[in-house]
């Protein structure tokens, strides 16, 4: 099964892995990517895009205003890297130390830019808009919450009416295959932070103290109880401590102990509920020892939710360009999470994953994303960019 944009997408190959292979080689992390964003512009010289950048963030915002009238679609591909240092041995390896594309936004990236060469050569017959979202501080900063801040989901003039992201995996998923699934498809994630406030005092003598650690152990463990006591089965939550800190010295009780975790939610009121009684339970847990806890519940990002409509629209494309076995609906959301459910809490749409692992690699083995070693490749360059390209064409034809 061949159609145009496939074609079109494999002689855009060269060009797109080169992009992406100098993307990958200088990686920038957070919000300010001066060298990816340049690069990005670059690109995009010369198409009828109207093009705009962030003024809190490194942000890229393209807009193609279609010949004919009609809806408005938005693609997004975010462009931050992560603070690992890379051991993948590839030819076009990070020369940044520290910093490393390990979960595949080099890729989106280059790919969203193939994508839009190939809509803006069909402009004219476009019945309606393409918002094109190069988004920096995917990875726990929140850049999609800014740049809809800053307006990109009225960059066209009215909101979408669909939006679509792709995201690669290294592993799990062989080459080309791509999956998601209605609804839930990945967590929210949110942190807790607790600090038990005592009394310090000599170790020797801990009823002349009141000791904090103890009352911290017992808050962590409770709140694995909670998990289990407070909550659906069916709707899950987890409770991750990352980290806990008191005290310098073996003999001395500390005036304090502080413990944060990560919280993750596949639903809003699993959401809202593990807020609630994740504060109380700490701050009363406290109380009873006699000491006192400060507890800080932060939001993070919500959970990415599918429509369901847009999910079998995207899984219908994938079929019809591809083929029906080149997609999977997934049975469960991942437990990651992706601010892209900051545009999908406002515009129904799909987050679909795209499996990026080298044929020669064993998926179920292979280093995952965020791995210092994790591989991603570029035979995904044509479908990536085809498959972007046919979600927006397709969408804006069904109006």
């Amino acid at each position: 099964m061949v159609t145009a944009t496939r074609e079109e997408a494999a002689a855009l190959k060269s060009e797109i892995a080169e992009l992406r292979h100098s993307i990958h080689a200088e990686p920038e992390i957070g919000l300010e990517l001066p060298k990816t964003q340049h690069k990005v512009v670059s690109a995009l010289a010369g198409l009828p895009l109207e093009i705009s950048t962030g003024q809190g963030l490194s942000s890229v915002t393209a807009v193609l205003r279609g010949g004919r009238p009609g809806p408005t679609v938005l693609l997004r591909g975010d462009m931050d890297a992560l603070p690992v240092t890379e051991r993948t041995g590839v030819p076009y390896e990070s020369v940044i130390p520290g910093a490393m594309h390990a979960c595949g936004h080099d890729l989106h990236t280059s790919m969203l830019v193939g994508a839009a060469k190939l809509l803006a050569a069909r402009q004219a017959e476009l019945p309606g808009n393409v918002i094109f979202m190069f988004q920096p501080g995917e990875e726990s900063v929140g850049g999609a919450r800014i740049m809809i801040e800053e307006g990109v989901l009225d960059a066209a003039g009215e909101r979408p009416a669909a939006a679509y992201a792709l995201h690669v995996a290294s592993g799990l998923l062989p080459l080309g295959i791509a999956a998601s699934k209605a609804g839930a498809c990945m967590a929210a994630a949110d942190k807790l932070h607790v600090t038990v406030r005592g009394r310090g005092g000599h170790g020797a003598q801990p009823h002349h103290a009141a000791d904090p650690i103890p009352v911290a152990c017992e808050i962590v463990t409770a709140l694995q109880a909670l998990v289990t006591r407070k909550f659906d089965v069916f709707d899950p939550v987890v409770i991750t401590v990352g980290t806990f800190h008191a005290g310098t010295v073996d003999n001395v009780i500390p005036d304090e102990a502080n413990f944060v975790a990560t919280v993750r939610t596949f639903s809003p009121h699993a959401r809202d509920l593990v807020k609630e009684t994740s504060v109380r339970l700490a701050r009363e847990l406290a109380g009873a020892h006699g000491l006192t806890a400060d507890v800080e519940y932060e939001d993070v990002y919500p959970v990415t939710i599918n429509d369901g409509s847009e999910f079998e629209f995207a899984r219908r494309t994938v079929g019809n360009v591809f083929g029906e076995h080149r997609f999977v609906t997934a049975p469960n959301p991942l437990t990651g999470s992706e601010d892209f459910s900051y545009v999908l809490e406002r515009v129904p749409g799909a987050f679909v994953m795209v499996g990026a692992c080298p044929p020669e690699t064993d998926p179920l083995n292979a280093p995952f994303n965020h791995s210092a070693e994790a591989v991603f490749d570029d035979g995904i360059i044509p479908d990536g960019i085809s498959l972007y390209a046919e979600l927006a064409l397709r969408r804006l034809a069904a109006g």
